[in-house]
């Protein structure tokens, strides 16, 4: 396995690691990019992370060793190397997925979505409301000022020493809002400070901008209803009732990890992320996002387009035939767009765990596709989705223990999962290649 990885890091466009290196002279000499990059690319396929265990496997592994070129970074070094490419990291995703487009397992008839709830590098009781920083920002002031009246008495403590003296409706508007602002963030990407008490102020100052956003969005719909018009030129109904923004902003936010949520998952609630796959009948994921958003309703339309522009950047010609995903996907202005791409797609109306249909969810495009799921045909397309992405998600979580991040920011936990889903095909390629040896 080493081998194979030091001959696909061969392979790879490392530009964008090598650009970021200064070629005059000045400074220590960094260690080899391509050799960190396959440190990295073992380490992580193997289910180690921990910077420090990396340290000492260079050292106790022989595998490591040989990848490492008997150089051992220390941990301060892979970390830092983690930060600073983060998004040539992310890159390595494309690279890897171009090695399995060659090898003939991204064969894309039939693709799977679905998402994993991924715990984060944060406590969900590191979360607070915005009275609760803001008391927490005035004690920690009021603390430092008891600390400088007890370290220079009257003196203001800069003075020289003594010898120099001298709904859809409003909710769709507001939903929308929050996207926007939260698609504004993921692109800004600005990193978590360092020190709690920037980390207070920061989060009391999201809580304040949330609540803006609002405010204006709340106001442009109302705006909206006055005119009486729809538009698409139709009269409005009647007027719902007026809505209040808050004075202070409502919810809460992690001080540790300010991009993560406090999401649902199958076994109760934690602070993470939604991470989204994309999968084919190998097995192989040809696109991996996340989000922060604890449904996975609304990914069905980016995920695809997604896996579209990922298989185009590897050089795949094929496109997606059948998109088969579960009912939390049911999102019919989205399922409607894909349909106008030419690619079919299967989610069930109603979940696996409720007993007939939803209220309402009747006639139409519901019991259209509850009829193509009963025949033989669609039942079985949709019956491929499970050992498709599942074992996936089994394979990332139990056999390799990868089930927290491990970095903070919703642009730095990306950049991990497309590392870890990277690893995952490169794995997939590594048996693939293996299996003619051993027959």
């Amino acid at each position: 396995m080493a081998w194979f990885v030091l001959a696909a890091v061969e392979q790879m466009d490392l530009s964008g690691f090598y650009g970021a290196y200064r070629l005059d002279g000045h400074g220590r000499p960094a260690h080899d990019p391509a050799m960190m990059v396959a440190l990295l690319l073992f380490a992580y396929a193997k289910g180690q992370r921990s910077s420090r265990v990396i340290e000492r496997a260079c050292v106790e592994d022989i595998a490591f060793r040989v990848i490492a070129a008997n150089e051992v970074p220390d941990h301060t070094t892979v970390a830092r190397f983690r930060q600073r490419h983060e998004v040539a990291l992310a890159g390595l995703f494309g690279d890897v997925l171009g090695m399995c487009a060659d090898a003939g397992l991204t064969k894309v008839g039939v693709i799977a979505i679905d998402g994993t709830k991924i715990q984060a590098n944060a406590s969900r009781h590191s979360s607070r409301d915005y009275e609760q920083i803001a008391r927490e920002i005035l004690a920690e002031a009021d603390a430092v000022d008891r600390e400088e009246d007890e370290r220079y008495c009257e003196a203001r403590g800069d003075e020289l020493p003594a010898e120099l003296a001298t709904a859809q409706g409003r909710r769709g508007w507001l939903r929308e809002a929050k996207r926007l602002l939260e698609q504004k963030r993921a692109e800004e990407a600005k990193p978590i400070p360092c020190s709690r008490p920037e980390r207070l102020k920061e989060s009391k100052r999201r809580l304040a901008e949330e609540l803006d956003v609002e405010c204006r969005a709340n106001a442009t719909y109302e705006t909206y209803r006055e005119r009486g018009v729809a538009k698409d030129g139709r009269p409005l109904g009647r007027r719902p009732k007026p809505y209040q923004p808050p004075a202070v902003p409502a919810g809460k936010i992690n001080v540790v990890d300010s991009d993560s949520r406090n999401i649902k998952s199958p076994r109760g609630c934690l602070q993470g992320y939604n991470a989204q796959a994309v999968t084919n009948e190998h097995q192989v994921v040809i696109a991996a996002e996340i989000s922060a958003d604890s449904p996975d309703f609304g990914h069905l339309e980016p995920m695809v387009s997604a896996a579209q522009d990922e298989l185009k950047a590897a050089g795949v010609t094929d496109t997606p035939q059948v998109v088969v995903a579960d009912a939390g996907y049911w999102h019919q202005d989205q399922m409607e767009t894909v349909v106008s791409r030419g690619i079919e797609v299967l989610i069930p109306p109603d979940a696996l765990k409720r007993k007939g249909a939803r209220p309402g969810w009747d006639g139409g495009a519901y019991a259209f596709m509850r009829s193509v799921l009963e025949t033989d045909h669609g039942g079985g397309l949709y019956r491929k989705r499970q050992g498709m992405i599942e074992p996936v998600f089994a394979d990332t979580k139990f056999n390799r223990r990868i089930d927290r991040f491990q970095r903070r920011r919703r642009s730095a936990c990306r950049s991990e999962w497309r590392l870890i889903t990277a690893t995952h095909n490169l794995m997939k390629l590594f048996r693939h290649q293996m299996v003619p040896a051993a027959a």
